[in-house]
């Protein structure tokens, strides 16, 4: 004989055959809520209203976070048709009910407690706020966001790679980067830096005869590399080179500064950049839109003050 299975919406009714669970979900649909802020707000006792969230959790009307010693609880955002259809009917009931009103008057009062406790600490720390994010986040977390405009499907060149510092901190947001370096020990260093990245190439090159192919790359970074090299401007035709039509170059060095001792120390072949002469280069080379940005300064930095340059390979 055939046994009959009644349709899961019979066990979703059950579940919602009590006001207080309805008067509980009506509050996770809104947002999220730790069991104390729902004590707070609906006036039932703890061990009440953990009971029903364990009813409605176990049936999958509500889902619940871990954050630090509190748990979050809200609505389920996956739930069927049929069961969003049965919530269509209940609800309306339970939103007018004569606790409704008080219960979601009492959880906007929790939600601003909430916010004016963010509040509050931020209003304690403003004066020393950048200290406080660079010492849980690091000093450069700011430029976090800027990861997310990268294209994942390109490839970057990493021109005067150095140790890897940025290729390591750019790999994980591109399909590629190749880092050249004409040092062997500043390529053993990249290798331990970049701890076997799939997705780096590392390659040993001149920078003026880049071991790259023509068009193999969708962006070309010299970063603090252009005051090294004798001759910028072919250095900025060989970048053009490895583009693919359309490719951009981008360059981060040093403005124009007045210390001497950076060329006899550090073995610069220049003393920074002004803006005339870097567009010049990049015109000679070939690329177009060019635009010339300076940085702004970072009052802990000992060394001159940077600008950013970028260009593009016509298409």
């Amino acid at each position: 004989m055939d046994t009959l299975t009644a349709p899961r919406v019979f066990d979703r009714m059950s579940a919602l055959g009590d006001l207080a669970r309805g008067r509980l979900l009506l509050l996770l649909e809104q947002g999220e809520f730790t069991v104390s802020e729902l004590v707070q707000i609906s006036r039932l006792p703890q061990s009440t209203v953990s009971r029903h969230l364990k009813i409605l959790a176990d049936d999958g009307w509500v889902t619940s976070r871990a954050s630090g010693t509190s748990r979050f609880y809200r609505m389920a955002t996956s739930l069927e048709p049929a069961a969003l259809e049965l919530w269509g009917l209940v609800r309306p009931d339970v939103a007018t009910a004569g606790l409704a009103a008080a219960d979601g008057e009492r959880a906007r009062a929790v939600l601003r407690e909430r916010r004016g406790r963010s509040k509050k600490f931020f209003s304690g720390v403003a004066g020393r706020w950048d200290t406080v994010r660079e010492e849980l986040f690091g000093g450069d977390s700011e430029m976090f966001p800027l990861f997310g405009l990268l294209d994942p499907t390109a490839t970057l060149g990493d021109l005067g790679a150095g140790t890897g510092h940025f290729a390591a901190r750019v790999a994980p947001f591109l399909s590629r980067v190749i880092a050249v370096d004409a040092s062997e020990k500043m390529l053993k260093a990249a290798k331990d830096h970049l701890d076997g990245a799939p997705n780096v190439d590392l390659r040993r090159g001149e920078i003026e005869d880049l071991p790259i192919a023509d068009a193999e790359l969708d962006v070309a970074v010299l970063l603090l590399v252009l005051h090294y090299v004798v001759e910028p401007g072919a250095v900025l035709a060989e970048a053009r080179r490895t583009l693919k039509p359309g490719g951009r170059i981008v360059t981060v060095d040093m403005r124009r500064h007045s210390r001497e001792d950076y060329l006899e120390e550090m073995g610069h072949a220049w003393p920074g950049f002004d803006e005339a002469e870097l567009e010049g280069w990049h015109e000679d080379a070939g690329l177009v839109d060019f635009s010339y940005r300076p940085l702004p300064a970072r009052p802990a930095a000992s060394g001159p003050l940077l600008f950013v340059t970028s260009a593009r390979r016509p298409c």
